[in-house]
């Protein structure tokens, strides 16, 4: 399948092909966003209720059994949550999605400073997902570390080419 034809901006130099790739990756922050933003919400409306008894009826209707390690692990771990720690906890929470939306819209604006901030913000986080990775190793924190170091790559070749592309222009520019 070939490129949509897209009209990059004036600051922009990538082909449109990039262009699409960008748009689409700042489409998933956005959804994104929206999840971690329902997250955030559902955390503040069970604020004040007993979020074990919440979890155990969550496992009980994904008839998840209480007994396997994984499972009870989790309930015990929510017997420790009180209501300053779902404040604190839903905080981060909207701090993350607010983050999201910044990026998805920059990148969907095709806005160059986007691209920049997606490149560090997702690589400041790849040393977390590795530790994770590290001390509860799985497929799933496996799958997400790998898709965020290939999207780190991506955007470093991304903006490498367009800064090569600059300076070749500039220094076209000087020699005319």
């Amino acid at each position: 399948m070939g490129c949509v034809t897209v009209q990059p901006s004036e600051t922009m130099n990538a082909k449109p092909c990039h262009r699409r790739w960008l748009v689409i990756i700042g489409a998933l922050k956005l959804v994104k966003g929206v999840l971690f933003l329902a997250l955030g919400f559902a955390l503040l409306r069970i604020l004040h209720r007993d979020f074990y008894m919440i979890a155990l009826r969550v496992s009980e209707a994904l008839r998840l059994d209480p007994e396997r390690i994984a499972v009870s692990k989790l309930l015990e771990k929510a017997t420790l949550l009180d209501v300053h720690r779902l404040k604190q906890m839903s905080g981060l929470i909207f701090a993350y999605a607010c983050l999201d939306f910044i990026e998805g819209t920059g990148l969907v604006l095709e806005k160059r400073w986007a691209e920049y901030f997606t490149l560090v913000l997702t690589t400041a986080f790849l040393p977390l997902e590795a530790i994770k990775l590290a001390h509860h190793p799985n497929r799933w924190t496996f799958l997400l570390l790998l898709i965020n170091v290939l999207l780190v790559v991506y955007l470093a070749s991304l903006l490498r080419g367009q800064h090569i592309a600059r300076k070749n222009a500039g220094f076209a520019d000087a020699r005319v």
